[in-house]
């Protein structure tokens, strides 16, 4: 126990370097961002904690059914009908990729390759 003192500055400094993330993020967590809905349009091809969560999984499934097994077929939700598109029918109603995609993404550090084969719209 001779190098108490150099023992406790060391765990003081390893436990303030660990918690960095912790004070660097207090008091943004909470400023989640809320996209810009579309005015017009009352529902979506999913309710909205549904497709909030599950975006990513439905645009990959009918990626995988229109280009993989050719399946190009419509949704009909409550008398609506919706294509199987990325472009012809989430951004048919959401417009604007920065007022709506890139806010969440944005927080979430979260970067998408839509884009990498879809064109981005025009703002």
């Amino acid at each position: 126990m001779y190098d108490s003192g150099k023992i406790i500055t060391g765990l003081i400094i390893f436990v303030l370097l660990v918690t960095i993330p912790v004070w660097y993020n207090r008091g943004t967590a909470s400023n989640v961002p809320e996209p810009e809905l579309p005015k017009d349009v009352k529902t979506c091809v999913l309710p909205k904690a549904e497709i909030t969560a599950k975006h990513m999984q439905l645009l990959n499934q009918w990626r995988d059914e229109v280009i993989r097994t050719g399946d190009r077929s419509t949704l009909e939700i409550e008398g609506k009908q919706y294509p199987k598109s990325l472009m012809l029918a989430c951004m048919k109603c959401h417009t604007s990729k920065v007022k709506f995609c890139d806010k969440c993404h944005d927080y979430a550090s979260v970067k998408p390759y839509c884009w990498d084969c879809h064109l981005a719209p025009v703002e």
